[in-house]
């Protein structure tokens, strides 16, 4: 019978079983410590992106409210601008022209123009223009809503603005859409580092006394009926001067000298294009 080997004397090296269970008992508690820092550095990660979206949606709480209160107000004052009553009405507009004399001759027909851009937008879908046929009407009407990116019923309206006005003053209403394109890209709001403002943008400063039959003074700058009659008849004024379109397009945009910047080229290369898009001959009003 063998007797038994009892435990290992002190000093004497441990059996492989020993040392196996030693090293996996290593291995198992590194790895857990690798995964307990995985961990930890996912949570950290987690942490800080769940604390960016509370954040994000914190500032959007605060912000978009704001911004929407905004786009309303711009929108109600897009729509205000495009009323009739705030504006002026033919007993306000006879009076203020009966205290400026020079003044009386267009007063009554504001109010006219007036009515035909809110009537016109209350018949979008009977859009005509006098002496151009639907068709042509349509399809100037798609080319400016689309290049410029506004509201077809507006690109609408804003024709047949100018060509009651370009009517008026016997110039041509294809001159005068390509005179909005080029200054303001059909924006009633748009004012320039010198104070230019509106679709024409009209120098309100220097021609004061133009906007003296508007209830709203030089603020009807921003309203587009009142800035295309002002700066329709600002550039006939230059026109007539000047002695021809180019030399007219020149004064408008105020160059004294033979050059205006190419100005009066890129109006023109505009006009043609409109004229191009929709079929209808410039020229004549």
């Amino acid at each position: 019978m063998a007797a038994d080997a009892g435990p290992t004397p002190p000093g004497r090296p441990p059996d492989d079983k020993t040392l196996i269970g030693e090293q996996s008992g290593r291995a198992y508690s590194s790895r857990a410590r690798r995964a307990t820092r995985q961990l930890a550095a996912v949570a950290h990660v987690a942490a800080a992106y769940i604390g960016i979206a509370v954040l994000v949606a914190v500032a959007f709480g605060v912000l978009v409210p704001s911004m929407r209160d905004q786009s309303r107000q711009m929108y109600d004052v897009l729509l205000s601008s495009l009323k009739t009553g705030d504006v002026l009405t033919e007993g306000e507009a006879v009076a203020v022209a009966q205290r400026n004399p020079a003044a009386l001759g267009q007063s009554v027909a504001e109010t006219d123009v007036f009515v035909g851009l809110a009537g016109g937008l209350a018949r979008y879908d009977d859009f005509r223009v006098p002496g151009v046929t639907p068709t042509q009407a349509i399809a100037l009407r798609s080319y400016i809503a689309r290049k410029y990116r506004i509201a077809h019923d507006v690109a609408g309206t804003l024709i047949q603005t100018t060509y009651e006005v370009g009517r008026e003053k016997d110039l041509d209403p294809l001159l005068l859409l390509a005179v909005i394109a080029i200054e303001s890209r059909y924006n009633p709001f748009a004012e320039s580092h010198v104070g230019a403002q509106g679709l024409m943008q009209v120098m309100t400063r220097v021609h004061r006394d133009k906007f003296e039959v508007f209830e709203l003074g030089t603020d009807a700058a921003f309203h587009p009926v009142a800035n295309i009659k002002v700066g329709t008849q600002i550039l006939h004024d230059c026109i007539r001067r000047r002695g021809s379109i180019t030399g007219g397009l020149a004064c408008y945009v105020g160059a004294s000298g033979p050059s205006d910047g190419g100005y009066g080229a890129k109006v023109l290369a505009e006009r043609r294009r409109m004229s191009l898009a929709s079929g209808i001959a410039p020229g004549s009003p």
